[in-house]
This record gives structure tokens, C-alpha cells and sequence, in this order.
């Protein structure tokens, strides 16, 4: 377990987080093993790891002579591409409810 303190520049607000307890879980991505460390739970952890997985296998299955580099690259870039348009699709319902109010 560890203690994490720490300022928050924004608004000169401190900021003291609790103690968090370090989960290790061992995933498989791509055929390899990896540990992960932090503080989720291990079915979090083992849920991302299974979406990063398909979502390589996903690309591999259209791009078959990519190395895993590239493979890892496009996967990133897809996933943040995801990622983005559901944020701007979540401020975009946040600003209609706040409207609506």
C-alpha cells in the first residue's frame, strides 16, 4: 500500500488522495504477458486487457504484415479515436440535459 499526496495547481486546491491498495495482475495481449500494476481490480484490469487484445487481433485480422509495433501504434490510434468521439458525444448530452433544465 502506498500514501500519495499532492498540490493541485488548479484553483491552489490541495490535494491528499487515500491509501490505494496496488493490484499485480498477469494479462495476455498479443501473445505476450504482461503485469499490470495499479489499483484496479483485477476483473477491470483483465476486461481492458481482453478489449486491447481484440482489438489488436482486430487489426492484425485486415493488416497481416504489420510487427507488433505498428500493430501496438494502430491499436492506440484507434482506441483514442474511439475514445475521443465518446467524450465529444458525452459533452454533447451533458449540454443538451443542462439546456433542457
Amino acid at each position: 500500500m502506498y500514501i500519495k499526496k499532492g498540490i493541485c495547481l488548479a484553483g491552489g486546491i490541495r490535494v491528499v488522495s487515500e491509501e490505494k491498495k496496488k493490484n499485480r495482475v498477469s494479462v495476455e495481449i498479443n501473445k505476450r504477458t504482461y503485469t499490470i500494476v495499479g489499483p484496479e481490480s483485477k476483473e477491470h484490469v483483465e476486461l481492458v486487457a481482453s478489449l486491447v487484445d481484440q482489438k489488436m487481433r482486430d487489426i492484425r485480422s485486415t493488416n497481416k504484415h504489420l510487427d507488433s509495433t505498428k500493430l501496438a501504434v494502430l491499436t492506440a490510434l484507434n482506441t483514442m479515436n474511439e475514445y475521443i468521439k465518446l467524450k465529444e458525444e458525452h459533452e454533447e448530452l451533458i449540454t443538451l440535459i443542462e439546456e433542457e433544465e
